[in-house]
């Protein structure tokens, strides 16, 4: 028990400095390569962060626990969502360009509809695998063509204020902080799951819970370090597309790999958890046009917002404990 708290301090540690540096690296890349922020966000910083998720999924399905990946996919986007998000407005609330925003948001709603259109017979199989991905592919195809097509956008990636890094040491920044994003996430996973373990909670509540946090850190580390920094496109991008690959990549990984019959309650309520709350975002953003605070154009995620989505993860974790 001693050791594992121990790496769960260690590792908390070394995710807030790598995270910084990982952000710090991530938006000068941007800048240096004439990309928006949010394009960032979605693509390179999404694929890093979202590497837990997809070596659990990997790891897993290879063991054949595809259970546990898909429940990992699934709780942490519900996490990502509810929590991540949750916390970092409260923390800095987020001012974004909703012309930013627009695709991206209806994007993940396809994609939630069409993954839970799959999974609706209770099965994840090659075929939805495979579909899942290709989803993904044209997702992102269609998000970076955007970019380059639209002048918006590329005058977006100049309006960053902060001082940028030499390509080099850009570089050098995102590849070191996101080596150690992935390792510290990972004792940090370790030292939850024995944690968890010696506490007598069962595997499948870890799965959706404690690993689905665990893997999650490196969202709430980097999306709350580039709040506070300013870069307020990374830090919603970042979720939008972290959920959309764990979505469309990690939940399609056990799938390809072999066809797995899914429990009731992974649909019923876990996905189902996760679809309300990737359409309470969007109806949130769409609101947040109408408030006071919120400039022309922008959309303001604020504290009260947070409140409600950390009040929302409480809940879902509650009903979690009393199915048990």
């Amino acid at each position: 028990m001693l050791l594992a708290v121990s790496m769960i301090l260690i590792g908390f540690i070394i995710l807030i400095w790598s995270a910084d540096l990982f952000v710090a690296g991530a938006a000068s890349i941007a800048k240096n390569m004439g990309m928006s922020p949010i394009i960032i966000g979605l693509t390179i910083v999404s694929v890093g962060t979202s590497a837990p998720e997809i070596l659990v999924a990997i790891t897993a399905s290879i063991s054949g626990a595809g259970e546990l990946a898909i429940g990992n996919a699934i709780g942490s986007n519900i996490a990502n969502i509810a929590l991540v998000l949750g916390i970092t407005v409260l923390v800095a609330p987020l001012m974004v360009q909703e012309r930013c925003m627009k695709s991206e948001v209806l994007f993940l709603l396809v994609a939630t509809a069409g993954a839970g259109l799959l999974i609706l017979d209770g099965e994840l199989s090659s075929v939805d695998g495979w579909l899942m991905v290709a989803m993904l592919v044209l997702i992102i195809t269609r998000l970076v063509k955007q970019q380059f097509n639209d002048p918006g956008l590329l005058q977006e990636a100049g309006a960053e204020p902060e001082k940028l890094l030499p390509p080099l040491k850009a570089w050098l920044s995102f590849l070191i902080g996101l080596a150690l994003l992935i390792v510290s996430s990972k004792m940090l996973v370790w030292g939850a799951v024995h944690t968890a373990k010696e506490l007598g909670v069962s595997e499948l509540v870890i799965g959706l819970t404690i690993v689905a946090v665990g893997t999650s850190l490196p969202e709430l580390a980097a999306t709350i370090a580039s709040a506070m920094r300013g870069h307020t496109e990374i830090a919603l991008g970042n979720i939008i597309g972290s959920n959309l690959f764990n979505l469309l990549a990690v939940m399609a990984i056990p799938g390809i790999v072999e066809t797995h019959t899914l429990e009731p309650a992974a649909v019923s309520r876990d996905y189902l958890t996760m679809a309300l709350l990737t359409a309470f975002l969007a109806i949130a953003i769409f609101i947040s046009r109408m408030r006071s605070k919120s400039s022309p154009g922008h959309a303001y995620l604020g504290r009260t917002l947070g409140t409600l989505l950390v009040s929302c993860y409480a809940l879902y974790y509650y009903s979690l404990y009393s199915t048990m």
